[in-house]
């Protein structure tokens, strides 16, 4: 008799990753309530790389899976979301009372708007940008302030409120309609000179003499750039550029553009449902 089911089980190797990153980001939480900060904040970027390695592991062997890509959100939820906000919150937000746990909780609550937004676009949204901060990078602003606090013997209690302000407005970028560049439209198998080789050699020494406040400088500059990204991008900045549903948000940017090439303006309605036809034709 033929079993016509479908063998079950997961793929060993990409889900390995994604669980060494989802204990990655779980043993931050448990650092930064034993008072090791700085390891908590290195185990945040080291569950960076194993996010990074699992897709394209699963991808270069041909084992993808919905229940990889669901696990993959789980961990990333823990990693980027409840970690960052805990060791924030361990670190600096404690003794602010009230004020400290809510600003912990918005960056936890964004970040899982965030994932949650970012899995019903996938094969939607255009490749080459992200819509708001993609959650691992705004775990990096965090994870990075912390460990360069840490670095230069610096009690994040003295400066709650400022770490406050940082932590939420991190939150809101990811849930905001900004766009960020993804980089996926990089040419990563393609050759270069030897001097490309020889600035990467640089970046890691750099990296390597000082890890903690470059990275800082790197991922705030990033967090930046979604803001002065969309702006420039746009004739006429409108909410539904920082916020609203993504039909919105998409739509705006491509008629803007259209608009500032052709020097005309439509108006469109915000709960109005445009199909991908009639954004065809504006983008053209």
């Amino acid at each position: 008799m033929t079993n016509n089911n479908p063998s079950r089980g997961i793929y060993l190797l990409p889900n390995l990753l994604t669980t060494a990153g989802l204990f990655s980001g779980f043993y931050a939480v448990v650092a930064s309530m034993n008072g090791h900060f700085e390891k908590a904040a290195v185990a945040i970027f080291i569950a960076m790389i194993f996010d990074g390695l699992d897709g394209r592991v699963a991808r270069m062997t041909n084992t993808q899976s919905e229940f990889g890509a669901e696990y993959d959100s789980m961990a990333d939820m823990v990693s980027f979301g409840i970690a960052p906000g805990l060791v924030a919150y361990n670190w600096a937000l404690s003794g602010m009372g009230k004020l400290g746990w809510l600003a912990a909780f918005i960056f936890v609550a964004a970040a899982a708007l965030r994932l949650a937004r970012f899995n019903t676009q996938v094969g939607v949204a255009d490749k080459r940008f992200f819509q708001g901060l993609a959650s691992p990078a705004a775990a990096g602003v965090i994870a990075a302030l912390v460990w360069t606090g840490t670095e230069y013997q610096i009690d994040g209690h003295d400066f709650g409120f400022i770490v406050a302000v940082i932590t939420i407005t991190s939150g809101l970028l990811m849930v905001s309609n900004f766009r960020y560049n993804s980089f996926k439209d990089v040419d990563w198998k393609g050759k270069v000179n030897f001097v490309a080789v020889l600035l990467i050699v640089l970046v890691f020494v750099v990296v390597a003499a000082s890890p903690a406040e470059l990275l800082l400088a790197i991922f705030t500059l990033y967090a930046c750039s979604g803001p002065f990204t969309t702006i420039r991008a746009v004739k006429r900045l409108k909410i539904e550029h920082v916020v609203g549903d993504n039909t919105d948000a998409d739509f705006s940017v491509a008629k803007d553009q259209d608009e500032t090439k052709n020097g005309s303006s439509v108006d469109l309605d915000e709960n109005s449902q445009v199909s991908k036809e009639s954004i065809n034709k504006e983008k053209d």
